[in-house]
């Protein structure tokens, strides 16, 4: 095997080791709900990912062409909410930064419960990124 090459059971190990620690109580929702899976796993992954998630949203408003930074800071957070509801394109890139870090056992969970996870991710986006807009005018 050559180096670069991983093995899914090292990357799996290898992903999870990468996740910041977070406090939650993972025992109020059941092990296979949404809510266990939105705390236990897209919480950590978007904290680790919070960086470049920023990145990504601060070049997508330099495309929008600086409006953003025109508006009052509650028609930020309302302009924040609106592009990753409404720019699918947007809010699949933003998924896929998400959604390629996890396991194997994640991304089955994640295929049952599709639609209900990913409306979890575009809330937990909004409220990530409205909660640092100061970070986006810098």
């Amino acid at each position: 095997m050559k180096c670069y090459e991983v093995m899914p059971k090292e990357r799996n190990d290898q992903i999870v080791l990468l996740r910041p620690t977070i406090q939650a109580n993972l025992e109020e929702n059941p092990k296979n709900s949404a809510g266990h899976f939105q705390n236990a796993t897209l919480r950590p992954i978007l904290k680790l990912q919070n960086e470049l998630l920023l990145q990504m949203f601060r070049h997508y408003l330099q495309k929008t062409k600086g409006s953003f930074f025109l508006l009052s800071a509650p028609k930020q957070l309302e302009f924040i909410a609106n592009s990753i509801r409404s720019d699918l394109r947007f809010r699949n890139l933003l998924t896929g930064v998400v959604v390629g870090h996890f396991t194997e056992t994640e991304m089955a969970v994640f295929i049952e419960q599709e639609q209900e996870l990913s409306r979890r991710i575009a809330d937990l986006l909004i409220q990530r990124l409205s909660d640092q807009v100061d970070r986006l005018l810098a």
